[in-house]
């Protein structure tokens, strides 16, 4: 058992919407495939992954670096101890052969795309949906119904309060209690009027999250909480710099309702001196770490392993980034839930095709890997890669 290729393509990703911080005219993603050759019911196993929208793609580093370290190393140093499954721990400490520490920038983000498509395919390997396989080795029993919010309301162009309006409620329609909406793309007055527009149109139906993408200085961040906290929203999402942590804590002392953050950074070291120097509070607050943007799988659970050292609950990680892989880290390690793009991004967005939001919340569909075969719209794009 081996994997014989690794495969790359960057495509586009590109929508005129864009948030308070960049637009997306010309965003792209890697989409990538760990091919092995394994056969399982007449396929060849291969494993899919790609990196979140926000972060552009790798294709450079995964193909001058960590494709040609998996390609080169020797198979049985890549094989669990069973010698018939890959290891995904052993294959990520491969991939990040001297390299040095700290540094993580958009390194993270390449090998947290290939390591998606190696815990797919160690998963369809296994002939296990990959949240029942992190749930057995983690002892735990697997939950397959998972939280879901939908994010959306962007800026975009030529669009008014009323469309804004159509939006949300098109989420409500589709069975989300929880809708995000962007700020700090405008006035704070103007912000306002958006803000509630929107409250006035889901009303008791569902709960509002805002989400300012880092925009704010502390002044700034101040005035928006000062403002926001007449209302009963989810969550204030990424006031400051993500790095900026003195920025956040100063906040919770204005703003006393729940606060989110974390989906740009990019180790469990980053995660560790968020909770040691960012004020967030474990009672209320919320944690966005993307397993896609910030070395894989492999590095999220240590990550989680940080929160515990802090009293955290991975119940208060919602992550970042839409997509199934963090669907399946929630239904397999306990997570609050996870984030959604019901119209955005796609394919890559959203569930397999039989999978329907009822109340806020999706059940996992018992399929082989990441799922990534239920959505008939993403696993064309993914075969026309690899198979």
């Amino acid at each position: 058992m081996r994997i014989i290729d690794v495969r790359e393509i960057t495509q586009p990703i590109a929508s005129p919407i864009r948030n308070a911080y960049i637009d997306f005219t010309k965003m792209t993603t890697s989409l990538v495939a760990v091919v092995t050759d394994v056969v399982r019911d007449g396929r060849r196993v291969v494993g899919y992954g790609f990196n979140s929208n926000g972060r552009y793609g790798q294709g450079g580093l995964i193909r001058e670096r960590f494709r040609d370290r998996i390609l080169e190393a020797a198979p049985e140093s890549l094989r669990d101890e069973s010698g018939d499954n890959l290891d995904p721990h052993k294959i990520w400490a491969t991939m990040m052969k001297n390299e040095k520490p700290g540094g993580h920038g958009e390194r993270s983000v390449a090998v947290g795309t290939l390591d998606m498509a190696i815990w797919d395919a160690t998963a369809k390997i296994a002939g296990k949906p990959l949240f029942r396989l992190l749930a057995e080795r983690k002892g735990r029993e697997a939950d397959p119904r998972v939280f879901v919010y939908a994010a959306g309301g962007y800026y975009y162009p030529g669009k008014d309060d009323g469309a804004l309006r159509a939006e949300m409620r098109s989420y409500l329609d589709r069975g989300y209690n929880v809708v995000k909406m962007k700020i700090g793309g405008a006035s704070i007055a103007e912000d306002q009027r958006r803000i509630e527009a929107v409250l006035a149109e889901i009303g008791s139906q569902a709960q509002l999250a805002v989400d300012a993408n880092g925009r704010f200085d502390l002044e700034t961040a101040i005035a928006y909480a000062k403002m926001l906290r007449h209302y009963p929203l989810f969550w204030y999402e990424e006031a400051g710099d993500p790095l900026d942590y003195a920025l956040q804590a100063a906040l919770s002392e204005f703003y006393p309702g729940p606060m989110a953050t974390g989906e740009n950074l990019f180790s469990h070291q980053d995660a560790r001196n968020l909770l040691r120097y960012g004020g967030m509070r474990p009672d209320r607050d919320w944690l966005q770490f993307d397993c896609a943007l910030s070395y894989g799988l492999v590095e999220y659970l240590r990550t989680l392993d940080a929160l515990e050292q802090f009293g955290w609950s991975p119940s208060r990680c919602i992550p970042h980034g839409g997509h199934q892989m963090s669907l399946n880290i929630a239904a397999g390690l306990g997570l609050g839930g996870n984030e959604s793009y019901p119209d955005l991004f796609q394919p890559y967005g959203g569930f397999p095709d039989s999978v329907r939001v009822e109340n806020g919340h999706i059940v996992m569909p018992e399929l082989p890997g990441i799922g990534f075969e239920g959505k008939s719209d993403l696993i064309k794009v993914m075969r026309e890669l690899a198979e």
